[in-house]
């Protein structure tokens, strides 16, 4: 940018960026603005909060606590990373009461029945539609309390008929797993998978939340962290299209055949648990 240019912002204008004097080309560009995303775990008073990555499927891995009670919850966690996370949290002087996953993954073998074995008392949960074992079964509307915090269950199907996401403290944060990905989403040609059904999932549970509840997504390939309600009912290029359009990109993406699905669903089913 020049330095003469101009730049105005307000939460509720378009920015406009003017050329300086005697230019012969004028700046044409416009763009919607975005209010900055929260601080991670200050903007949640009492809670712990850790993002963390699998390398090899591109995971990511969230841990929640309580300041207070020391209660924590890990959300979609990896086998591989197990004993990092059970180290992490220990560290921290959390107890893992709860180790969740969004749906049954095809990418990855699930953390949860090696988690068990590292932390005594932890209890596996997923959605009762997954069809997978674990010890706890959860439907739309529970809800997860670890000390004074809590995750709503969503139901969100679409990408396979058991996926469910979960919502921190009535809308501070989104745990969308595959249902919604920065800027994209997940893909619908396997585990009974739905584009149609996928949309309305995320228009009527996800992009009903506050905009600036703070989405974090099970995976990411481009370094991308986090993103908002707000920015993907904006910016996401398959989300924001209408049903119908949604629904042809989805069914014409031509992605090749998941690398890890033989050895991971068959797992994940089991609950991870490998003799």
């Amino acid at each position: 940018l020049y330095k003469s240019s101009l730049l105005r912002i307000s939460p509720s204008s378009r920015i406009r960026l003017l050329p300086p004097t005697g230019s012969r080309q004028p700046l044409a560009y416009t763009t919607s603005y975005f209010p900055p995303l929260p601080a991670m775990a200050s903007s949640v008073p009492g809670l712990v909060f850790r993002q963390l990555f699998e390398k090899e499927s591109s995971t990511y891995t969230y841990l929640l606590g309580d300041e207070a009670s020391k209660e924590a919850i890990l959300i979609d966690p990896v086998v591989e990373t197990a004993e990092r996370d059970a180290k992490l949290a220990e560290d921290l002087g959390l107890k893992i009461i709860y180790g969740i996953n969004t749906h049954c993954h095809a990418d990855h073998v699930t953390g949860t029945g090696k988690l068990k074995q590292l932390v005594p008392g932890m209890k596996s949960v997923i959605a009762e539609k997954s069809g997978a074992k674990a010890d706890m079964f959860i439907i739309d509307g529970d809800v997860l309390k670890f000390g004074k915090h809590k995750l709503e269950v969503r139901a969100t199907p679409g990408h396979t008929d058991g996926c469910v996401s979960y919502v921190l403290n009535d809308g501070a944060m989104c745990f969308t797993g595959d249902a919604v990905l920065i800027r994209g989403c997940g893909r619908t040609d396997f585990q009974q998978g739905d584009p149609g059904l996928l949309y309305e999932s995320v228009h009527t549970k996800i992009f009903s939340l506050p905009d600036q509840c703070i989405i974090y997504p099970a995976h990411d390939y481009k370094g991308l962290m986090s993103s908002t309600v707000l920015e993907e009912k904006t910016l996401n290029p398959r989300l924001t299209k209408n049903k119908e359009e949604f629904i042809e990109i989805m069914n014409n993406l031509g992605l090749p055949y998941p690398k890890q699905i033989d050895r991971a669903l068959p797992l994940n089913l089991v609950c991870g648990i490998q003799d």
